[in-house]
């Protein structure tokens, strides 16, 4: 039986057999996926896992020393905080770039169930004062145009829907609710 997932004037349906309960706010970094994240998962009841602490620390240094991943970095990565997701009850919100397409496809796979990506959109230039502003991050502001060089946005036929973050972080989370219930995460 389905029930709504409580929060004012907002509710999402509980995962049932078409529903997903595992999310995914994607996106460059610096673009709020952590704080976008956890606010969403508080707001549904979840409970967020951050896609940075499944990094091997041989990814981190990499990064660390200005070094984008490469595909065969990211795989293990991605597989691993899939399996994490998955195997926690509920609903469950995770921060990852998810940057390309076989990235999020690589990690519905490894989840094996439905997973929606919850794409955080914004300026290259509104990310990187973001980025400026923030300390104790290991991504160095001088990868973020090899971010976008690899962001695919996700089409319109992926499991996903894009939300502006040009706005304080309770506007971008109710607009992130408005979005996925208006792809079919509401009680119908």
């Amino acid at each position: 039986m389905e029930a709504s997932l409580p929060h004012s004037d907002q509710t999402l349906t509980r995962p049932g057999p078409d529903t997903a309960r595992l999310f995914v706010v994607m996106g460059v970094a610096g673009c709020g996926k952590s704080s976008i994240g956890e606010a969403l998962a508080k707001r549904l009841g979840g409970l967020y896992l951050d896609g940075d602490t499944y990094h091997p620390p041989e990814n981190v240094e990499k990064m660390s020393r200005g070094e984008p991943l490469t595909d065969d970095d990211r795989w293990p990565w991605l597989e691993r905080f899939a399996r994490e997701m998955q195997q926690r009850d509920g609903i469950v919100v995770g921060g990852c770039s998810a940057l390309k397409r076989v990235y999020r496809d690589r990690i519905t796979a490894a989840a094996g169930e439905r997973t929606t990506f919850i794409y955080l959109s914004g300026s290259r230039a509104l990310i990187r004062s973001r980025m400026s502003a923030r300390t104790g991050h290991f991504m160095p502001t001088s990868l973020l145009d090899s971010q976008f060089a690899t962001l695919e946005p996700p089409g319109p036929d992926e499991d996903a829907v894009t939300v502006d973050i040009d706005a304080p972080v309770d506007t971008i989370v109710t607009n992130a609710i408005a979005a996925l219930q208006s792809a079919g995460h509401e009680r119908t």
